[in-house]
């Protein structure tokens, strides 16, 4: 991989939006929506938090301050191209005029791509694709204010535009985003994390800390990134057990959610190889991303071994290694994946060998595969889904 790390060449940092942090700090929600002429703001939301208290609890609360609250709850669990069209045709039967994008990464995830369309006319969801030049002449005013309430400490997609979504038609998980259709407000309340189920927990926040990792392998020259992965890394290394374990923790709940918001901060540098495998497992299989991630996270830090190893020094210190030997940060590693019950192969989530050459193909065209501390060929890539299916703990 081409390094970018000297000093002394031009660089373009960016850093987050406002956000309010606080346990209860969802009450300030009917104040940001007034800050940013929200007047009928529709709440869109994943298939797995539309029933859950919080939903309801957060439409009252605009409905009794006269902000008449709409709610799209149709984003699947890894969200689709139709559904956020589904949500955009919802955004324009409501007349609303800015969105909450409320619950985990696929909530976040869909309310800001139902964003990037709901004012377009004649503009494809996919002439998003991060991948394709930036559709021109548009303005900031051409896409709705948006809020984002991440209901887990996991994805990190609360600060930026971009949204992770199936292409139904390809069959592959592509990123849409447009650089002016930013959030502009973010609400981090642990309290909404509390009734979260300790594998979900887990997968989440292991998702999370893999954005940490990734992001401060990138071989690229940013300190912001790099000082928000550190931090990440620490808060969520030293709180994901309790958050397991004792879900109603509100400290350690509060820790994993600034954690996993300062690790989205983090991938602004990129990510790596296994958010370019498992973004192609997810499509196919439908899988849990965070769980997939954490089950592949052992073969790619193999495979990077020699490009990382240099890099350890201070990840070690933040979790408390006694050495920064690549061995001993892996060993740590795969002992945290075992104590949080993450299982040791993909064949646990039903990945065969028979789609290793079709998720291979795929997986070497995503963008986090160009960011990965060492390069790669279509053969490694197979050869690493190939290990991950069989025992990614070996």
């Amino acid at each position: 991989m081409q390094s970018n790390l000297s000093p002394l060449n031009h660089q373009t940092w960016t850093v987050p939006l406002p956000m309010e942090y606080g346990p209860g700090v969802r009450s300030k929600l009917v104040a940001l929506c007034r800050q940013f002429n929200i007047t009928r703001p529709l709440i869109v939301t994943d298939q797995g938090s539309l029933n859950l208290p919080f939903v309801a609890e957060l439409q009252n609360l605009l409905n009794d301050d006269g902000l008449a609250c709409g709610l799209f709850g149709g984003i699947e669990p890894n969200p689709t191209d139709h559904a956020v069209k589904a949500g955009a045709k919802a955004y324009q039967d409501w007349n609303a005029d800015g969105v909450i994008a409320l619950g985990g990464g696929s909530g976040l995830d869909g309310g800001k791509a139902v964003a990037l369309i709901a004012r377009q006319q004649h503009v494809d969801l996919w002439q998003f694709d991060f991948d394709c030049p930036v559709p021109e002449g548009l303005s900031a005013a051409d896409f709705p204010p948006v809020i984002t309430i991440p209901t887990t400490a996991g994805t990190g997609a609360e600060t930026e535009s971009t949204a992770m979504l199936t292409d139904t038609s390809r069959g592959i998980k592509g990123c849409v985003w447009h650089p002016l259709a930013r959030p502009a407000a973010v609400i981090l309340d642990p309290e909404l994390t509390q009734s979260l189920p300790a594998n979900l927990t887990a997968w989440t926040g292991f998702d999370a800390i893999i954005h940490a990792l990734e992001a401060y392998f990138v071989p690229s020259f940013n300190p912001l990134c790099d000082g928000a992965a550190l931090q990440a890394l620490d808060l969520l290394w030293h709180s994901i057990d309790t958050a397991v374990n004792e879900g109603r923790d509100l400290e350690a709940r509060g820790k994993m959610l600034i954690g996993s918001c300062l690790a989205g901060v983090a991938f602004l540098k990129g990510l790596g190889l296994v958010h370019a495998l498992s973004h192609m497992v997810g499509a196919r299989y439908n899988t849990h991303h965070g769980l997939t991630n954490a089950i592949i996270l052992p073969v790619v830090l193999r495979f990077n071994q020699e490009e990382i190893a240099r890099c350890l020094k201070p990840i070690s210190q933040v979790l408390d290694l006694p050495d920064a030997r690549f061995e001993t940060f892996y060993a740590a590693v795969c002992a945290k994946l075992d104590s949080l019950g993450i299982p040791k192969s993909l064949s646990a989530l039903g990945v065969k060998q028979v789609d290793v050459a079709d998720i291979a193909r795929k997986s070497f065209a995503d963008p986090a595969r160009q960011t990965n501390p060492r390069d790669s060929s279509l053969s490694d890539l197979e050869a690493l889904l190939t290990q991950a299916i069989d025992n990614a703990r070996g």
